[in-house]
């Protein structure tokens, strides 16, 4: 249990009361001996740190966005989508809280186990069908009398829609979600058990005058693989030669190897006026600036790297390389 740590002005406070009697010491160590006790809610188990939480939110927030462009695209209108909560809290508590006639699609993730749920409030899944068909983006709500056709375009709506899932979760695993089912009433939905803990994302939906909430509920035994990426220090270190794996490395030196550098050999360098470069003439003499015993420098994309000598090798120009180039006080590299 996290201890409360005093001010400065509170201990002298509280030295200053024990030493005029308005406080007793002794009292204060009975205090300290009491048992603290503080109430505990078995059914609402907190199985996601803080941190966690933050890392779903930010992935979350990721996703809102490319569901902004996504809709914005099909439905050709203005809408706005953000992350307005990100909770733990059991799946009874969150079918509880959905309407009782609503749109629930069920996608599963694989490599993932278990399956996550999308559910969208009527009055946005209704603004959105109308668009498709052509209207304005008027709500009616009739969830409970969906025709097929009504049903078939708004599963397909979603199911696209969650392919920007797999581009958001990317930098943490790559998933690949499938719809499975599309169901409109929540008790004959049951996904895991009634005190499993999940993580409910709702996204607060604009679709022109119509507005509400599209919420993802992702179970525990979803995330448990990828509960230790979803850390700050996973997301924020970087990886050492010695953390990658054999195969990853052997891949990666073999892109660098084929990689092109452009390489130079410098025979010297000289500094002229642009009135004797003006009437140089044939058999003109230009002075370079290190002798001709002294070694080349040798610029590996515009960086000098070795030192060499010219030579020639099957009556073509060439250099030998002499040493690796390790700079100098005179060098202007």
């Amino acid at each position: 249990m996290a201890e409360e740590v005093l001010s400065q002005n509170e201990i002298d406070a509280l030295l200053s009361a024990i030493s005029t009697g308005e406080m007793d010491a002794d009292d204060l160590k009975k205090e300290e001996k009491e048992r603290k006790v503080r109430a505990y809610d078995f059914k609402r188990a907190l199985r996601f740190s803080k941190d966690q939480i933050r890392s779903l939110a930010r992935i979350h927030e990721n996703f809102a966005r490319l569901l902004t462009t996504y809709f914005s695209a099909q439905l050709r209108t203005y809408i706005h989508i953000s992350v307005a909560s990100v909770d733990q809290i059991p799946y009874e508590e969150f079918i509880r809280s959905i309407p009782k006639m609503t749109i629930l699609n069920v996608f599963s993730v694989e490599p993932l186990d278990g399956r996550i749920l999308l559910e969208a409030n009527p009055n946005i899944a209704y603004a959105m069908l109308d668009r498709v068909l052509g209207g304005k983006g008027v709500s009616v709500n009739k969830v409970e009398s969906l025709t097929e056709i009504e049903t078939n375009l708004m599963s397909q709506l979603f199911e696209k829609a969650i392919d920007n899932l797999q581009e958001a979760w990317s930098s943490v695993v790559d998933i690949n979600p499938e719809l499975e089912e599309f169901e409109v009433n929540p008790q004959f939905l049951q996904m895991v058990s009634p005190n499993e803990t999940v993580v409910v994302i709702s996204l607060n939906t604009e679709i022109g005058e119509s507005s509400g909430m599209i919420n993802i509920c992702i179970p525990h035994v979803v995330l448990e693989p990828i509960i230790p990426k979803l850390s700050v220090h996973y997301w924020m270190q970087t990886q050492t030669p010695n953390e990658t794996s054999p195969e990853e490395y052997q891949s990666l030196s073999k892109t660098i190897q084929k990689a092109e550098v452009d390489v130079k050999a410098i025979l010297g360098e000289s500094r002229i006026t642009v009135d004797e470069l003006y009437h140089l003439a044939k058999d003109d003499v230009i002075r370079l600036d290190q002798l001709i015993e002294d070694p080349m420098k040798i610029k590996v994309d515009e960086e000098v790297k070795f030192l060499a000598q010219p030579g020639q090798v099957k009556k073509k120009v060439a250099v030998q390389i002499l040493d690796e180039y390790r700079g100098g006080d005179d060098d202007d590299e």
